[in-house]
């Protein structure tokens, strides 16, 4: 019950992309999800929370997209 609440707290603030972002990253670092699986629309946000948490390399070679500024 706790554990549904905080979620939905989480969810609300962080945002559904965002939120779906870090669990998918968790599982690539658990080894419960190859990050090729990870949908290509998420792979840039997966991805930099990967690099952020220093273990990119789980991404093998994909390149995260340029943004020009």
């Amino acid at each position: 019950m706790i554990a549904a609440v905080v979620f939905y707290l989480l969810n609300k603030l962080i945002g559904d992309d965002e939120m779906m972002a870090l669990l998918l990253a968790q599982r690539v670092i658990l080894g419960k999800l190859e990050f090729e699986a990870v949908p290509a629309s998420l792979k840039p946000q997966v991805y930099e929370h990967l690099d952020d948490s220093g273990v990119g390399f789980l991404a093998g070679d994909y390149k995260a997209p340029v943004t020009e500024m």
